[in-house]
């Protein structure tokens, strides 16, 4: 698969191992690991993050390799079910952040046009991404602008 704002080709990546069940050192049940989602969650950890946590520290000391194999749902269903939910979706909101953090860079650098071109590729992405999220994570009539994401990460 290609770049997305490049002409080059992509790198291949890792996949994660075909299992059908989690291993059977980690027997942590899905009540214990909903409720530390949920937990991790009202702490400010985003669905990644709680991810990595259950993985390195685990549920009552035991690791959790994967959540979706031991819970049979996702970390994002876990906390849509608990309403837990973030105000915007990780993917979406990491992209406002790296946007307003160009923009500020740009500003001040306005001689620094690499980093000119990766806000144009920033912002076309925020614009695409928000065209699939509209209506279901986003309003109907969200249009991006760089008053509209600062606004959005205040909240």
């Amino acid at each position: 698969m290609a770049r997305m704002h490049t002409r080059r080709r992509g790198s291949s990546g890792s996949d994660k191992p075909a299992a059908d069940e989690p291993p059977e050192w980690s027997d942590v049940d899905a009540d214990a690991i909903e409720e530390r989602v949920v937990e991790l969650a009202e702490e400010g950890y985003d669905p990644s993050q709680i991810g990595m946590q259950l993985r390195d520290e685990g549920v009552q000391g035991t690791p959790v390799p994967d959540v979706k194999l031991a819970a049979d749902k996702k970390v994002t269903e876990i906390l849509e079910e608990n309403d837990a939910e973030p105000e915007l979706p990780e993917d979406f909101r990491n992209l406002l952040e790296k946007a307003i953090r160009l923009r500020g860079h740009v500003e001040q650098n306005g001689q620094d046009h690499q980093n000119r071109r990766a806000l144009q590729n920033t912002e076309s992405k925020i614009r695409r991404l928000a065209d699939y999220y509209r209506g279901d994570e986003l309003d109907e009539d969200f249009t991006y602008s760089y008053e509209v994401a600062v606004e959005l990460l205040e909240e």
